[in-house]
């Protein structure tokens, strides 16, 4: 009786271990409480249509990109978040100071369609928050700290063979005592602010 009684947990757990196993683990064979796991909402970029073995009628919506995802397809004109690593800004990461001396031309204008008016001004008002209290309102190194004897050796920029790549990587990763505001500053707001440094050093 023992025997037959331990041969029916090893087939029951045997079989328990088979049913388990699935190979598609997208699509289980069994879930427990299907209906808590996969949610009646639209999850974004889900499949609107995948029913975990229930027989409902697939309604279409063309609303959606084709039928295939919750979410909407990305306003025109705007930056995808995986352009980070296909940008420059990504190769200034990985490349370092030197290559970065190298970029001379604001990468973002062609992609967001901002005119150059419009880019000054975002960068000019970024500025004069974030940097001017140290560097000048003209960039010459005399902001109200400097002239208050509250920080030395704020360089003017017109005296620094900087370009706008270099700028941008001092405003991302820090140099000597200024450190990064990357934290203040999001990827394209250092671009704009870097445009402005340049186009004070030029003026």
């Amino acid at each position: 009786m023992i025997k037959y009684f331990f041969k029916i947990i090893i087939i029951f757990n045997i079989f328990l271990f088979l049913e388990s196993c699935w190979i598609n683990k997208k699509k289980p064979n069994v879930v427990y409480m299907p209906d808590m796991y996969y949610s009646e909402a639209y999850e974004p970029y889900a499949d609107p249509n995948f029913n975990y073995k229930r027989k409902l009628k697939k309604i279409p919506i063309p609303f959606f990109s084709k039928g295939k995802t919750s979410s909407l397809l990305p306003v025109k004109g705007s930056i995808p978040r995986t352009y980070f690593y296909n940008s420059i800004s990504y190769q200034i990461k990985s490349k370092g100071f030197s290559y970065s001396k190298k970029i001379k031309t604001y990468p973002f204008q062609k992609t967001v369609g901002e005119t150059e008016e419009i880019i000054l001004k975002k960068g000019k008002k970024l500025y004069q928050i974030n940097c001017a209290i140290c560097h000048g309102n003209k960039g010459d190194g005399q902001g109200p700290l400097v002239k208050n004897d509250k920080i030395l050796g704020i360089p003017n920029y017109k005296d620094r063979d900087i370009t706008i790549g270099s700028v941008y990587h001092i405003i991302t990763y820090g140099k000597n005592n200024m450190n990064s505001y990357a934290s203040q500053l999001n990827e394209i707001d250092r671009w704009k602010v870097s445009k402005y440094v340049m186009y004070l050093k030029n003026k």
